[in-house]
């Protein structure tokens, strides 16, 4: 291989690199643009007293739902060692 050919080559793969980083690139952007879209509708949202409600209401329940889960386990967890006895 001459030192002809080799930065030829060399060049053409950084050349594809630096394309597929801008590609890359192009999707974070887009994906922040899109987060910070959806940051300020729901700050938009949060002056809505039934949309905090709600979002309220939906918290509490999967508290609700994690709290009764642990009992459970707690629950097992009594069993097996009253069991074991």
């Amino acid at each position: 291989m001459s030192v002809k050919e080799f930065f030829k080559n060399a060049f053409e793969d950084m050349k594809e690199s630096t394309k597929a980083q801008h590609e890359v690139d192009k999707a974070n952007f887009a994906a922040a643009k899109a987060e910070s879209k959806a940051q300020w509708e729901e700050a938009k949202a949060m002056a809505n007293p039934k949309y905090t409600q709600k979002k309220l209401q939906a918290q509490r329940e999967q508290q609700i739902a994690e709290a009764n889960a642990r009992k459970e386990v707690a629950q097992a967890r009594i069993d097996t060692a009253k069991g074991g006895r």
